[in-house]
């Protein structure tokens, strides 16, 4: 009984970390919202990025520690590198997508066309010899009717920053479906800490390139760069490592894509941004599509059929 008990506590210790870190999440498209009328992307996304990877330094350290010297087999350092490129090559084109779509568009609205990148993930999973279900597609075509709603005006256009958010959506994908690859044979906190000094300095090239970045408006925009380098990247990361090791992966997904809901409740909240009906609508209906993607149903029957024998 007292074994059943720790585990409910660890499993609620689980949901209610990974819940903060779709919080901490949600509020970082507000933050990335006004960094935009600051700096511009590639500037914000070298600094955030490159200070994201140092704020995950010391905690590598004190893992590396507690393993007392021993070095797993998983931790091949050529794998690993190869991993950390992949993932912040894939990283940083998305994020600097999605920072150049809240130039043109609300924060809730972009966080919920990029949490499309759940829809996405068992569809491109297709091409690697995965199969998708049919609760897949039937998702998929909710998500598509939603996004419809959310995007598309009566004169049939979409705008910019919607389009540069499911751009930004289908390299997140790809994100997600390279680190399940690598998972397994590197560390992760360590793959982390690659893949955003990585990110970091390509953007910091392109900002050297493209960008004008002035020290007065960097100085200006940094609450935005220090919430999104340490709150983001750092605890935010380290919230879902230790959460998900007490949380079922499908209810863990299904806390995590709260961070879209979390992202048009601080918009409207902080930013005023107010959606209409239809918006508000297509919303709702990308949200359930998302939920229906992620719940394992046939998982969900088994277990209540073996409850019931």
């Amino acid at each position: 009984m007292e074994v059943v008990v720790i585990k409910k506590n660890k499993q609620l210790f689980g949901s209610l970390c990974l819940l903060l870190a779709a919080v901490i999440w949600g509020l970082s498209f507000v933050f990335q919202h006004t960094a935009g009328q600051k700096i511009e992307s590639f500037t914000f996304n070298g600094i955030r990025c490159i200070m994201g990877g140092l704020v995950l330094v010391p905690l590598a350290l004190i893992r590396s520690r507690s393993k007392k010297g021993i070095k797993p087999e998983k931790s091949d350092k050529k794998t690993l590198f190869k991993a950390g490129i992949l993932c912040g090559l894939v990283l940083f084109v998305g994020l600097n997508l999605q920072q150049q779509a809240f130039r043109y568009s609300m924060a809730g609205k972009v966080g919920f066309v990029t949490a499309l990148y759940m829809l996405l993930v068992p569809i491109f999973a297709v091409f690697i010899g995965k199969r998708a279900g049919l609760r897949v597609w039937i998702a998929m075509l909710m998500g598509t009717f939603g996004l419809y709603l959310l995007c598309i005006t009566s004169s049939f256009t979409i705008g910019k920053g919607e389009l540069l958010a499911l751009a930004c959506s289908v390299f997140f994908a790809l994100h997600i479906l390279i680190i399940d690859h690598y998972a397994s044979t590197v560390d992760n906190i360590d793959m982390s800490i690659v893949q955003f000094l990585v990110a970091g300095t390509l953007s910091s090239i392109c900002m050297a390139i493209f960008d004008t970045p002035q020290l007065s408006a960097i100085k200006d925009a940094m609450p935005q760069v220090l919430y999104t380098g340490i709150m983001s990247s750092g605890v935010a990361f380290t919230l879902q490592i230790v959460g998900q090791k007490h949380t079922e992966p499908a209810i863990a997904s299904l806390l995590l894509c709260l961070e879209s809901v979390f992202s048009a409740l601080f918009g409207w909240m902080i930013l005023s941004q107010k959606l209409s009906s239809r918006e508000l609508t297509g919303c709702a209906i990308m949200f359930v599509a998302i939920l229906v993607a992620q719940i394992p149903i046939n998982e969900l029957i088994k277990k209540r059929t073996r409850k019931a024998k």
